[in-house]
């Protein structure tokens, strides 16, 4: 009778069978990353230090760089008023949209993801201003700011009831208003979407038991509904704040960051410095700062916001 290799003779066999087949694996893994991997470093990372690099240098884009200045754009920046008045614009921004916008979207998600008449349209309606594109939404609001009554809706309407022409664009003290609004215009419904997301998830037999045990509305909404929605809340609020940062277009076209910097932004002022004044080098830093500004950002919001979904348990 043929006797039976040794147990551990077999677990030595199938541990040399392995190894070729896990490093195939690897292999085919590595194979299939490598593109997108490719575009990355390429796009991404290149990117990112060869700006590192130009912001080392007092350089216009013409002919290579050779004036070196090392830190002294990145000092230059943080003693410009104008700088800290677009951080400023910035956190202004950040601030409305977590306090007006993203509310707002809430708001609308619960009233168009329960049984309300004509849902389906209002959820159109909502989300059409996201798929518009930001130039289209700029020229369009800039049409209606129109300071010429006969020529702008607003302001029409404005005199229509007795009020005077209001410079929506060109006062300084509502410039940012005016532009804010726009961006709650466009972005409110994209947020919207996912918060509608969000509530298809919650099951819709916990608010039927609330009520049951004579929850009303509110409390239903504050103590069941808004926990629920604690993953959604957070993402949205990442990329707001993060779209807040990096705005650009929608300001470039309706004010360029005017009248005298009240809607300044760190887009349009990197813009501006880059590739209209061509200090490419000075502008190179500024993206360096906005870079770094996401990036902490990001890392501690994701540190704060590592809480346990109450959705896994159910």
């Amino acid at each position: 009778m043929q006797q039976l290799p040794a147990i551990p003779n077999i677990l030595k066999l199938k541990r040399e069978s392995s190894v070729p087949r896990r490093l195939q694996d690897t292999l085919l893994i590595a194979l299939f990353l490598s593109p997108a991997l490719v575009l990355f470093l390429l796009f991404v990372i290149y990117p990112i230090f060869r700006s590192l690099y130009f912001s080392m240098f007092d350089w216009n884009g013409l002919g290579p760089a050779v004036d070196f200045v090392g830190l002294k754009n990145f000092t230059d920046i943080m003693t410009d008023k104008v700088f800290l008045k677009a951080l400023g614009n910035v956190g202004l921004i950040v601030a409305f949209s977590l306090g007006l916008q993203l509310p707002l979207a809430l708001a609308l998600a619960v009233m168009v993801g329960r049984d309300l008449p004509g849902r389906g349209m209002f959820r159109t309606i909502f989300f059409l201003p996201y798929v518009l594109s930001e130039v289209n939404v700029a020229i369009m609001w800039m049409l209606l700011f129109n300071p010429n009554p006969d020529r702008g809706l607003i302001n029409a309407v404005a005199v229509a009831l007795g009020g005077e022409p209001v410079g929506w664009l060109s006062d300084t003290d509502i410039v940012l208003w005016s532009v804010f609004i726009a961006l709650t215009w466009k972005y409110f419904g994209f947020h919207m979407l996912l918060y509608l997301a969000g509530l298809q998830n919650i099951p819709a037999e916990l608010e039927e038991a609330a009520r049951i045990d004579g929850a009303n509305s509110f409390q239903n909404f504050f103590y069941i509904t808004l926990p629920l929605l604690g993953s959604t809340i957070r993402t949205t609020v990442y990329l707001s704040v993060l779209g807040s940062i990096q705005q650009f277009i929608l300001v470039w076209i309706m004010t360029k960051g005017g009248p005298v910097n009240a809607s300044e932004t760190l887009a349009t002022y990197m813009y501006r410095f880059g590739f209209v004044r061509f200090q490419l080098g000075y502008g190179s830093a500024v993206a360096i700062y906005m870079f770094l500004i996401c990036l902490i950002f990001s890392l501690i919001y994701q540190r704060l916001s590592r809480q346990p979904d109450y959705l896994t348990g159910l």
